[in-house]
């Protein structure tokens, strides 16, 4: 059934116009990699506030909810851009093994930014940051370098993208 999503996708005419012309494809990369920035920035910000590496100064919650915006719309491009770039070549990253890694981490960090997300309010009116707090950012940190370092290594160790 999955193949024959893949199949089915990489048959769509937007979808092979938006991989096949050049600078469409192009600025699919292009909003991709801009999209990660935001997404992957965004994230780090907060992080970093809960670990108490930057900004102890300023109100943990306020970051949040002014940075989780560009997060979520980060995310967003991601998704649509990534999902239009893997609809050009669907049969091949289906099956392959590196990209079913990439896409678990990239679960795994989306699920950690969502933790962070609902917990931060509570965890702002603590005295300070609990550890539990301090190593739930930092995962969330790894997993997006993963995400990253997994994207990358996609091309590389299977030969797609």
């Amino acid at each position: 059934m999955l193949a024959q999503f893949g199949s089915a996708l990489q048959s769509n005419s937007f979808v092979i116009t938006v991989n096949s012309t050049g600078w469409m494809a192009a600025a699919l990369e292009v909003v991709h990699y801009f999209g990660m920035f935001v997404l992957v920035g965004s994230i780090t910000i907060v992080d970093l506030r809960i670990i108490g590496i930057l900004g102890p100064q300023l109100s943990a919650t306020k970051l949040a909810q002014r940075l989780f915006p560009w997060m979520w719309a980060g995310l967003a491009l991601n998704f649509l851009s990534g999902f239009l770039m893997f609809g050009g070549i669907a049969t091949s990253y289906i099956p392959d093994p590196t990209f079913h890694m990439k896409m678990m981490v990239i679960l795994a960090a989306v699920v950690f930014g969502v933790v962070v997300q609902w917990k931060i309010p509570a965890w702002d009116k603590l005295p300070a940051m609990p550890a539990a707090a301090k190593l739930v950012a930092l995962i969330s940190l790894l997993l997006w370098v993963g995400a990253i370092l997994a994207g990358v290594e996609l091309p590389a160790r299977s030969g797609l993208g």
